[in-house]
């Protein structure tokens, strides 16, 4: 049975990738799956083992950034929203993130209870 939407969530720390799954999980139409890293994310998605409807990426990861990540799946022809976690939550550098391609900005913290609401509003904005 599908669940709906498929969610991937990119992010280096153990800890907030396993809040983040939790609290995505809590929506009963969201399958989610996680990657430890940009280049995990990548290769979930090529090798079909999980193709997302949306990607939750983190910006700050150690080796392929968030905003590398997205260059390269963009390369790669892969046009999934894809929506920046961040503690960056300046405007410029918000503004910078939408520059890059991404959908939306969620800020970290983020409340794991309103998480995916969250998620599914900046995904409502984009398809209008």
């Amino acid at each position: 049975m599908s669940r709906g939407l498929k969610v991937l969530y990119v992010d280096d720390e153990p800890d907030i990738r396993e809040v983040a799954v939790m609290a995505l999980e809590l929506d009963d139409a969201i399958e989610v799956e996680s990657a430890s890293s940009g280049p995990r994310a990548i290769d979930l998605i090529e090798s079909g083992a999980f193709v997302p409807d949306a990607i939750l990426l983190d910006v700050m990861m150690p080796g392929m950034d968030g905003p590398a990540t997205l260059a390269e799946l963009r390369a790669r022809g892969r046009d999934m929203p894809v929506i920046f976690i961040t503690a960056r939550a300046q405007s410029h550098e918000l503004a910078r993130f939408l520059e890059l391609g991404a959908v939306g900005v969620i800020t970290k913290p983020f409340d794991p209870m309103t998480l995916a609401l969250e998620l599914r509003a900046v995904l409502a904005r984009v398809d209008r």
